[in-house]
């Protein structure tokens, strides 16, 4: 039996193109910056989101650690959607090392709101934390894919520089809001201080993500991700996998999107999922199966060979990437018809 896997875009295998790449990367000690594959990462990293440079992490979640590490700080508040991964799915390491206490807003999409940001700012009163950050996900995982407006952005962008906000972008699905926006890395990271992409997700590569802001500030992070044991030797052997994705694999994330609907609109006819396909604006389908216990419904797709995850008491996540095809999708659509309870 043929096996989907639909949990996540993190399970996608390096290409054969990317492995050669990866086989063939020139490499040096990336902890003395003299891996060129490294730094040619950092550099088109940089270029591509319009920051002065740019630093090679093992994760999108040491990505998002340091910026609050240095810009948040201890005894200081960041402002974060209520079910952002920073807050729900990092291990509480905003507040365990970096000592900043995350502010949890709830939104309807997991898009804030600058009116919403502006009544959460304390008070500058000696008994109460300072408001230090504000942390935007783009794409928003738990929301099921939704990025932000461009407008919302600069709003959000006013207000901060009008408080001393910085901003930080949690941009694992950076180029997902790329591509579905029709937007410029640029223009999307235009308003934050400092933006983290992921290169494991829909972009294929192994491992590692890339964390972009101002050059001062990223010798800092340079320091900081050593004291997290970030420090890496020849790591231009995965970091070539990333000069790669970011070469081949940006402008095909959007056939994942048309999949992904293509699956919500299978599902939506099933008569025991419940899901408006227009609500999946990128690569992520949550879908509803109402009086029935979402790890049974995850068994039986899994019996059927589609591999999903359960988020709720009747919830399921599914998520496509570049190891879905077109043709898979055409069979996954099939056989959600077939699933009976």
């Amino acid at each position: 039996m043929k096996v989907f896997d639909l949990r996540s875009d993190t399970v996608t295998k390096p290409s054969p193109a990317m492995r050669r790449a990866m086989h063939d990367a020139e490499v040096g000690d990336d902890v003395y910056a003299e891996d060129p594959t490294v730094n040619r990462l950092q550099e088109m990293a940089a270029e591509i989101t319009g920051k002065e440079a740019a630093l090679f992490v093992s994760s999108g979640s040491m990505g998002n650690l340091i910026p609050i590490f240095l810009n948040c700080g201890r005894g200081n508040e960041l402002l974060v959607d209520s079910r952002g991964h920073i807050v729900q799915h990092e291990l509480a390491s905003a507040t365990a090392i970096a000592g900043s206490l995350p502010i949890q807003i709830p939104t309807e999409k997991g898009i804030l709101a600058a009116e919403q940001l502006a009544s959460r700012i304390q008070p500058d009163i000696y008994y109460c934390a300072r408001t230090r950050m504000v942390a935007l996900e783009n794409t928003h995982n738990a929301a099921g894919g939704t990025y932000y407006p461009l407008q919302t952005l600069r709003e959000i962008g006013a207000l901060a520089r009008s408080r001393s906000l910085a901003v930080h972008m949690d941009g694992a699905r950076l180029f997902n809001a790329v591509v579905a926006s029709g937007e410029t890395a640029r223009a999307i990271c235009a308003e934050a201080d400092t933006v983290t992409f992921c290169l494991s997700k829909g972009l294929g590569a192994p491992v590692g993500a890339v964390l972009c802001g101002a050059r001062t500030f990223i010798a800092d992070a340079r320091r900081v991700r050593k004291m997290l044991g970030g420090g890496m030797r020849q790591a231009g052997i995965i970091a070539a996998a990333g000069v790669y994705a970011l070469t081949h694999n940006l402008a095909r994330l959007a056939e994942d999107h048309e999949n992904a609907k293509a699956i919500a609109r299978a599902l939506a006819g099933t008569g025991w999922a419940v899901v408006d396909p227009r609500e999946v604006p990128t690569n992520i389908v949550y879908f509803r199966a109402p009086g029935k216990d979402a790890e049974a419904v995850v068994r039986a797709l899994e019996a059927k060979g589609i591999l999903g995850g359960a988020t709720g008491p009747d919830q399921v996540r599914l998520v496509t990437h570049l190891d879905v095809s077109r043709e898979d999708t055409r069979e996954i659509a099939g056989i959600l018809g077939t699933v009976r309870f």
